[in-house]
């Protein structure tokens, strides 16, 4: 029986796929390398300061909670999370568990000057190359999804069209291969992505293991200011914040209490 993660990834490849056919790979390469290369890569300088920088997620549903915006004004969203200080988006565009779509991501980059991730499963290059003609700043890869050679390969691909590459782990062994792959910022998810269980403090755990110069954000599960508070002590530089921003009615207070604004 596959896990949810290996069933996302499988959904993927079939997207992948028919992607290529509508929009053949050499074309999509093309378009990416035509785009303005920077050197400033915007996703981590926003994480390098000396606050804990949020990393506030536009996500219509997922796996493990089902439906979460039946009204998804994403725009909107987006605009409230740059206006109330958020390092970084985050924005779904995996169409099945997540109900995301690329033009949430196109629209949303078009429209602040906050940097965006492109929150999906990356299983193929093409992937990467979509990323940048869609406006990321930075793209997921999942340690779990790739052996460390293709892992290497993709954040140098990355590079060379300006984007980061946020490189989540799950555990120590993802951490050591993430740090050999040369990963600048790695990301450690509190959900275990194989049953969906949660530990918050894995963050914890395993920022120890990464050099303190490899920036890393916590992932998942994070609902309180006390939550910050522990990864913020644990030397953690940005949490990525979905469910609980986005079931706020008022996610500038909802950001602020986070912070700790409020206490």
């Amino acid at each position: 029986m596959k896990t949810i993660l290996e069933e996302i990834a499988a959904a993927t490849q079939l997207r992948v796929a028919m992607a290529k056919e509508k929009h053949p790979e050499a074309a999509l390469q093309a378009a990416a390398r035509a785009l303005p290369v920077g050197t400033d890569f915007p996703f981590e300088a926003a994480l390098q300061g000396p606050e804990i920088g949020f990393i506030c997620e536009c996500k219509k549903a997922s796996p493990s909670k089902g439906l979460i915006a039946p009204d998804f004004p994403y725009l909107q969203i987006a605009k409230a999370y740059e206006a109330a200080g958020a390092a970084a988006l985050s924005v779904l565009t995996e169409p099945k568990w997540f109900l995301g779509r690329d033009d949430y991501l196109r629209e949303i980059a078009a429209a602040v000057q906050t940097p965006c991730l492109r929150k999906d499963f990356t299983v193929d290059d093409y992937m990467i190359y979509e990323a940048k003609t869609l406006g990321a700043a930075a793209v997921l890869l999942i340690c779990a999804l790739m052996d460390a050679e293709t892992l290497r390969r993709r954040i140098d691909l990355c590079d060379s069209l300006g984007l980061s590459a946020l490189v989540e782990a799950h555990d120590a062994a993802e951490i050591a291969m993430a740090v050999n792959a040369g990963a600048r910022v790695i990301g450690v998810n509190n959900r275990n992505l194989h049953d969906f269980t949660v530990d918050v403090h894995n963050s914890e755990r395993l920022r120890a293991l990464a050099p303190p110069e490899v920036l890393f954000v916590a992932e998942s599960g994070i609902r309180t200011a006390a939550d910050v508070a522990v990864l913020r002590g644990a030397g953690v530089n940005g949490v990525l914040i979905g469910e609980a921003l986005m079931r706020a009615p008022d996610k500038k207070a909802m950001l602020a209490a986070l912070r700790g604004d409020a206490l």
